[in-house]
């Protein structure tokens, strides 16, 4: 019998692949980052060929590392960046332009021309999202719109879409030699193209958008086998492909968030809460996305309500790589720890606008309550800061929606191993805040999609066992953080609204 899962995390910033056990215990691990690209203001590329390799190059490496070959894998689960959009011929496996990544803003022309009728809700009903900059379909309508390639491509049948799993899974099942063209319900959640009901492509909202229905997936499930890798893959023979989750809602799998009620939050390039509301859809009243769970082969589906930021763990890398403060991230832990406190600045980085719970495309990045005191060591911390405050916004909206307070948080992630970080967003929260023994746990996710699928795990129950708690962080009743700085950070958001004309 097979003895390990394998599971491809693709994120923003890096490709990882990572074999699990049965116990849900990461062997083995390769992990190689890729380029971002900057055009313009606001624009955020990726290039999918490059993906493409790196994926190919970490499947390698982790085997290797384990020292095991495709023959010891009962199956293969995916998971990632969402929203991310790629466009690419049929025939020939190019794409015809780099990825519009999720935090790429290029389209919000688009998005005030289709608010004029019937406003930013226009299409929430159907889809549980409101029209925004972050989501897929008006990327895809973008990139027919202004490149002229794919327009025609597309009206002539070869320019097919897909988010980076759908570009992964097509290439690893054969690519311009039968691969398959799918995607599963929580990535086609964030295209703006979905229904939430029916689980289907909604032909209106497409045909709103220009788009035509030739271009799109087939929407699968979370877990089922949808082809198999090939003996001249990175694989180097035929292993189920037979999980897909987005990276957010693997990361809820991970965390073993079963049951309605259950929520966690993960820290990676943005903070992303996932709180998971069962089988019905909860519409929010309060700035969240209604969005999908998961689904497990033909169980019923599961919903969620979900906060969206945009900008968290890239703080970290601007303070680095824009600014050169620090010369790796890790290092913001220790320069924050040289002052005592913000030294009075708030840093909100609405880089690409404001995501949940305000939506805001045109506001921009503020640092308010500059003075000269100021220094190094209080960017750094103000720069943690903004990560626990956007995520307290959340939790607010959270438990309004769902009228359930939120007692703990599960959090996982790169950042969730500052301590700093940790403690001050229990103090923000007011409830503590737990760390599991797997962090990395959107890999994990994935890895228990596919395992499910193949019968190496055979129900939830499995996969709830292998969770355990690390470190746990509860608030300090002394600190001012949930009261007066909280509202300090709120007056400083208002500073950021309508800032581009």
């Amino acid at each position: 019998m097979s003895k390990y899962v394998a599971a491809i995390d693709q994120g923003t910033t890096s490709t990882r692949c990572m074999i699990f056990n049965h116990s849900g215990e990461s062997v083995a691990s390769h992990q190689m980052e890729h380029e971002q690209i900057y055009p313009k203001p606001g624009w955020v590329e990726h290039d999918p060929m490059e993906i493409w390799a790196r994926t190919q190059d970490v499947v390698k490496g982790a085997l290797e590392r384990a020292g095991i070959t495709y023959k010891d894998l009962a199956a293969v689960g995916i998971t990632n960046q969402r929203e991310t959009t790629v466009i690419w011929d049929k025939n020939t496996g190019k794409p015809y332009h780099n990825a519009l990544v999720w935090q790429d803003t290029r389209n919000a022309g688009i998005v005030a021309e289709m608010a004029k009728d019937g406003g930013q809700d226009r299409f929430r009903p159907q889809v549980g999202l409101p029209l925004a900059t972050y989501f897929s379909g008006l990327k895809v309508k973008w990139l027919l719109d202004n490149v002229p390639a794919i327009r025609a491509a597309a009206d002539a049948g070869d320019a097919i879409f897909g988010n980076i799993d759908t570009w992964l899974i097509w290439h690893l099942t054969g690519g311009v030699n039968g691969g398959v063209h799918v995607t599963d319900v929580t990535n086609a959640s964030r295209t703006m193209l979905m229904n939430l009901d029916t689980l289907s492509w909604n032909q209106d909202i497409a045909k709103a958008m220009g788009i035509p229905m030739s271009m799109l997936p087939t929407i699968k499930s979370s877990s089922e086998v949808y082809g198999y890798t090939l003996d001249n893959g990175p694989f180097g023979g035929r292993v189920p492909v037979a999980g897909d989750l987005g990276d957010q809602q693997a990361a809820t799998v991970g965390q073993a968030c079963f049951s309605p009620g259950e929520a966690k939050n993960t820290y990676g390039t943005g903070c992303f809460m996932i709180l998971n509301t069962g089988t019905e859809p909860v519409p929010s009243n309060n700035g969240l996305l209604t969005t999908m769970c998961y689904k497990f082969g033909d169980q019923p589906a599961v919903y969620a309500l979900e906060g969206s930021i945009a900008i968290t763990g890239a703080l970290v890398q601007w303070l680095r790589d824009n600014l050169k403060m620090i010369k790796s991230a890790p290092e913001v832990e220790d320069l924050a720890k040289t002052v005592e406190d913000n030294g009075g600045i708030y840093f909100v980085p609405a880089f690409s606008g404001l995501y949940a719970p305000y939506w805001k495309d045109d506001a921009r990045g503020v640092i308010a309550g500059l003075t000269r005191y100021v220094n190094r060591g209080h960017f750094a911390r103000a720069t943690l800061e903004a990560t626990a405050y956007q995520t307290r916004e959340v939790l607010d909206a959270m438990n309004a929606d769902s009228g359930v307070d939120l007692t703990a948080l599960k959090v996982d992630g790169g950042m969730v191993f500052n301590n700093m970080l940790m403690q001050f967003q229990a103090d923000v929260l007011g409830v503590p805040v737990i760390r599991p023994k797997v962090a990395e746990t959107t890999a994990l996710g994935a890895a228990y999609a596919a395992g499910l699928a193949v019968g190496f795990w055979k129900n939830t129950d499995e996969m709830r066992q292998n969770w355990g708690m690390d470190k746990t962080w509860e608030p300090d009743a002394a600190s001012d953080a949930s009261s007066e700085k909280y509202q300090m950070w709120k007056k400083a958001v208002t500073r950021t609204f309508d800032w581009v004309e």
